[in-house]
């Protein structure tokens, strides 16, 4: 029996980095209960750019997509904090 490249197990890795981007998203939409609007907009734009890298990332780079919401988080607590 020969293995097909084709037919590789997914990796676990993209999902789990895009369920972070979802919850992420939450955080992000929830700050216009105590941040400027214009904070808020500037922070989902910054969110849109990152959902894009990570799914630019999901098939190259699978291990990376889960970084991409961490940095996102990481991102969020600065700039709420700073505000």
């Amino acid at each position: 029996m020969t293995t097909d490249p084709l037919r590789t197990k997914a990796s676990p890795w993209p999902f789990v980095g895009m369920a972070g981007m979802a919850c992420v998203f939450f955080l992000y939409a929830a700050s216009v209960l105590f941040a400027p609007w214009w904070l808020v907009v500037a922070l989902l734009v910054v969110w849109a750019f990152l959902l894009v890298v990570a799914c630019a990332w999901w098939t190259p780079h699978p291990r990376w997509v889960p970084w991409v919401p961490g940095v996102a988080l990481v991102l969020w607590v600065a700039v709420v904090l700073s505000a």
